[in-house]
């Protein structure tokens, strides 16, 4: 499987922060915001990572990142010069993904715990193979997301962006797992109302063919904080800050993601 870190954009959400450094290049309490969706893509065992950034923010970010050796992992950087949507990752890193199935996490989003995206992860790769698999999360605020819906027997049926009246108070995270088949139907997509291609229109074509699984985050032990905001960027920081310093561990820190992947996997660190 490889894995994409979509970290472009333009990041007007955090103007005038984001108007001389890339929105995922911010400080998330002690770390850069790109370091807590890298290191779950480290812990699920990804070796082969495409950065996908804006256009002109490939120097800092390599600065930062350079080719991933010193976790054990390989970086491709890839530009966009207009930002089109989600999935227009599938597209601008067609030449990287070639015939594997792929992980694409978004590099605003922040999860506190690991583990069940991991677990997410095994399933996929062990258990599905083909199809795609999206990870649930109960949120107060609903209508700023994808929307999960379903039917009265718990299937998942549908999923809304962004809807006035939410039918569930699940959204979608920004952590997604698919089949290679992903690139066709990227490249099958049309422009939404606002001009971008929609991951949701993917994932509803994998539910309609009945080949979409999910998983659910539980709080209050699993946080999942989208920073693309002032008030969630400040959020972000005092959830983090929060966790480590009351259980005295660290999130998203790539270097101990390693370790625990390499442990997982029965590698001896020299």
């Amino acid at each position: 499987m490889k894995g994409i870190i979509l970290a472009g954009g333009h990041g007007t959400r955090l103007l005038p922060l984001t108007k001389a450094v890339s929105k995922q290049l911010l400080p998330v309490y002690d770390k850069p915001m790109v370091y807590y969706p890298l290191s779950v893509l480290i812990e699920c065992g990804i070796k082969e990572i495409a950065v996908i950034v804006k256009a002109g923010d490939e120097k800092p970010f390599f600065e930062l990142l350079h080719f991933g050796q010193q976790w054990g992992v390989r970086f491709e950087y890839f530009w966009q010069n207009n930002p089109r949507g989600i999935a227009d990752a599938f597209l601008v890193a067609e030449p990287f993904i070639g015939d594997d199935s792929v992980c694409l996490i978004l590099g605003d989003n922040i999860f506190t715990n690991p583990e069940p995206i991991v677990a997410a992860c095994r399933k996929f790769e062990d258990g599905y193979s083909t199809g795609a698999s999206i990870i649930g999360y109960d949120t107060a605020t609903p209508e700023r997301y994808g929307v999960m819906c379903f039917s009265s027997h718990g299937r998942l049926t549908a999923i809304e962006e962004k809807p006035k009246v939410p039918k569930s108070s699940y959204a979608v995270t920004g952590v997604y797992f698919y089949d290679n088949r992903v690139i066709e139907l990227a490249k099958e997509l049309k422009p939404s109302a606002r001009g971008e291609l929609e991951i949701t229109d993917i994932n509803n074509t994998y539910i309609k063919e009945g080949r979409m699984h999910h998983a659910m985050l539980s709080k209050p032990m699993d946080y999942w904080l989208d920073a693309g905001t002032p008030d969630d960027l400040h959020w972000a920081s005092s959830v983090v800050r929060s966790i480590q310093l009351e259980h005295k561990v660290k999130i998203g820190c790539p270097a101990q993601a390693a370790e625990r992947r390499d442990k997982l996997a029965g590698v001896t660190t020299p």
